[in-house]
């Protein structure tokens, strides 16, 4: 048994989830281009291991200013697994409830930004209400769910209500219940998770479509670009620029909290 081509395979039929969703990727990109052209920002947030596709989305090589990356450290941290900031603690902590309220408060929040939030299963409570919050803001929220899992869990809140209940645009994984899609002769639970790959996909195919739309509107993205590509001189003023403006668009998320 190939247990790569396997994977490949399934790989594959991701990429075949995510071409069935172009529309939707495009009407986000749209939304994005909407918040960005505005001078504000796009909100991304993921607690868990879907804080890989917030740092995906930016800054990264290939990426551009107009992101807000909120990523928690108390939900985030994994490197310790155990004893002090351990996965236990994280994995409680994402279901605390009011803690989303905490986090979004240190923001000056607008109905110009936009949202994007992540979350495999949709189910854990911290992400459900940032969601929340957000539409309550009248933001809107792209979420990215893995669907066929997030249909067959059950939400932590009391009233069953998941990440997709208060998202404007749903964008699949494409990944399989349970996320791992590996099975080991001999071994009864699967390996190799999927969601990480559709979702960066589907991170990246926005971001494409986004940077078109800013060009074509006049305002070209400062993109974080390696010095082997462009040159040393122009990728550190590229990057010198991009932090700035990031600096720039974060600065007026600060302007009048709590005014």
């Amino acid at each position: 048994m190939n247990l790569t081509e396997t994977y490949l395979q399934k790989c594959s039929a991701i990429i075949e989830r995510i071409h069935a969703q172009q529309s939707q990727i495009k009407q986000a990109a749209e939304w994005f281009a909407q918040t960005i052209l505005a001078g504000r920002m796009v909100h991304v947030f993921g607690s868990g291991h879907s804080r890989i596709m917030v740092e995906e989305m930016w800054p990264r090589y290939g990426s551009f200013p107009g992101f807000n990356p909120i990523v928690e450290l108390s939900l985030t941290f994994h490197n310790l697994v155990v004893g002090a900031n351990g996965q236990r603690q994280a994995m409680f902590l994402e279901n605390v409830s009011g803690l989303a309220d905490r986090i979004l408060r240190n923001f000056d929040l607008h109905e110009t930004d936009t949202a994007l939030i992540i979350s495999s299963s949709g189910c854990n409570i911290v992400p459900i209400e940032i969601a929340e919050l957000f539409q309550q803001k009248k933001i809107k929220v792209v979420a990215i769910i893995t669907k066929e899992h997030s249909e067959q869990s059950n939400s932590k809140r009391s009233d069953g209500k998941k990440l997709s209940d208060f998202a404007d645009l749903i964008l699949d994984t494409g990944a399989p219940v349970g996320d791992a899609m590996i099975y080991v002769p001999n071994l009864d639970t699967p390996v190799s998770p999927g969601s990480t790959v559709g979702g960066a996909m589907i991170v990246n195919c926005i971001k494409a479509e986004l940077a078109n739309l800013l060009t074509a509107a006049g305002h070209p993205p400062k993109v974080l670009t390696a010095g082997a590509l462009v040159g040393t001189e122009r990728a550190t003023t590229l990057f010198e620029s991009a932090y700035d403006e990031h600096a720039h668009r974060l600065a007026k998320l600060y302007e009048h909290v709590g005014r």
